[in-house]
């Protein structure tokens, strides 16, 4: 058994990838999936095509290699985090669609609780901010609009899940109902203290216990896939949140360490270690991983749109046919021209945390362009990034002295390139950028075996490339600066809006 099969499920597509001994990638599989929008505000996914285009690329992967299921020393598992399934214990079908990460209906809920003076116990508890980001409001709805929910699942007769426990729940046929500490953390009824759910914020959110899945280990032999799945039993023995994961695949072992990943958000990690300290900053506690039985904490700071601003300058706007195309269209103007675009589609997540803020671009005049609203765009991203890494250092206490960085975007130079020098750090991008599936991958290989320990997996990780900074530090203050008025005015626009 030579090889690890990772399965990354993303927020807008499914992804299969066959890892060797040395870390690097010997097949890969993807397929996209729909994404649901039935009212504004609101992001679903069809939970049976989550799964079965998960199956489909793990399967087209084996294939992709030539290897069979006994080639496989194990499955890691890594998943869009926060995301909400509920469904029936007896059949495993789903009662309602998957309610995303990115969904906002239960902000006035949210708004509610913070107003009946629950944040701070909430912060103390579970290490987050309240907000409609988390599963636990999401759940706390699908229980109240569901026919009967909260009866059958008071009952014990439903099943509650983030991606993770719902791709597990189908690998095994229903034998497994579990989730990792670093999925569990993401709920916002997981005690960072205690290491369990919290029996006083199930009581508040009205969440019968029965519904909740077993937590686990990141790193640890839970089971194996069903008979029909692949051609023969593969043990699963990694679990990970998306960001946790790719904060382990960047090998961030060291307290101090960070990583951003530019995906459909931009989510930044930093490592630091086996206590979990409150962020004075809005910036998120959370799990980081549990390996051979030690938990380690890292600090977040959750950018929700990051990519998917791409992919709006192409499907909303149509100015690009493919999203590769975006750098060549930004490389055509040598600056932005005056333009900012915040892209607060769905709020503004950290350090913000403003539910109601909404997208902006400011700065338009007779002479912008397709160019300098795709440059805006791309920048608007590292901006965001800054914004996390300035209250990231206060908190920690620690300045970086680089930034690894992963994720799609981060194959876009241009885009790397401005983040350096809006940092003024370097920013090193390292020759898998898979960072996420791979850290699954590390998760399961450490668990059965495959890989000994951290020091030899430490020994894999390779630089692609180094973006120095270029910009004056002077001139990146500037930017700054009138990326704080235009952040202002996607603040009060909502208002705006509603009056």
């Amino acid at each position: 058994m030579s090889f690890v099969l990772a399965l990354d499920q993303g927020t807008t597509s499914s992804r299969g990838i066959v890892f060797d001994r040395a870390g690097q990638i010997r097949a890969t599989a993807q397929m996209e999936f729909e994404q649901l929008f039935p009212q504004p505000g609101w992001v679903e996914h069809n939970p049976g095509e989550i799964w079965r285009s998960q199956l489909e690329v793990a399967r087209g992967a084996l294939s992709k290699a030539n290897l069979k299921a006994g080639d496989i020393s194990a499955i890691g598992i890594t998943n869009q985090r926060e995301t909400t399934l509920l469904w029936d214990r007896r059949t495993g079908e789903p009662l309602y669609n998957a309610i995303v990460w990115q969904d906002r209906r239960t902000s006035d809920f949210c708004d509610q609780l913070k107003r009946d003076g629950h944040a701070d116990p909430i912060a103390r508890k579970t290490g987050l901010v309240i907000d409609a980001y988390f599963s636990a409001s999401k759940l706390r709805w699908l229980l109240d609009n569901i026919p009967g929910a909260r009866t059958r699942a008071e009952r014990g007769e439903l099943a509650f899940g983030t991606v993770d426990t719902w791709l597990v729940w189908n690998l095994t046929k229903g034998v497994l109902h579990i989730t990792d500490v670093s999925n569990a953390s993401r709920t916002m009824l997981y005690n960072l203290q205690t290491g369990d759910w919290d029996d006083e914020l199930l009581g508040l959110l009205k969440i019968p216990r029965s519904v909740l899945p077993e937590v686990r280990a990141s790193s640890i032999v839970c089971g194996e896939t069903a008979g029909g799945i692949f051609d023969s039993p593969i043990r699963i023995a990694g679990l990970a949140g998306d960001q946790q994961a790719a904060l382990f695949g960047q090998n961030c072992f060291a307290h101090g360490q960070a990583k951003n990943t530019y995906g459909t958000g931009c989510f930044m990690l930093m490592n630091i270690g086996s206590e979990p300290k409150p962020s004075r900053h809005q910036l998120l506690t959370t799990v980081a991983w549990n390996v051979q039985g030690q938990t380690f904490f890292a600090l977040e700071g959750s950018v929700f749109v990051g990519g998917a601003v791409v992919q709006w300058l192409r499907d909303g706007l149509g100015i690009i046919k493919s999203s590769s195309d975006v750098e060549a269209l930004a490389a055509g103007v040598s600056d932005n021209g005056g333009v900012h675009l915040v892209p607060a589609f769905a709020g503004l997540g950290a350090p913000h945390w403003d539910q109601h803020a909404r997208g902006i671009i400011t700065g338009l005049t007779r002479g912008t362009n397709a160019g300098h609203i795709a440059r805006a765009a791309l920048e608007g991203i590292a901006l965001q990034v800054a914004d996390v890494l300035e209250v990231m250092r206060k908190d920690s206490g620690i300045a970086l002295t680089e930034l690894r960085v992963d994720g799609g975007a981060s194959a876009n130079n241009l885009l790397m390139q401005f983040q350096a020098d809006i940092l003024g750090v370097p920013v090193v991008r390292p020759k898998v950028t898979e960072t996420t599936a791979l850290g699954a991958a590390y998760l399961a290989g450490l668990a059965t075996g495959f890989w000994k320990d951290e020091a030899e997996i430490s020994k894999m990780w390779q630089r692609d490339r180094c973006f120095e900074p270029s910009m004056s530090k002077e001139e990146a203050a500037e930017r700054r600066r009138s990326w704080s008025a235009a952040l202002q005015r996607a603040k009060t626009s909502a208002n705006v809006t509603a009056s």
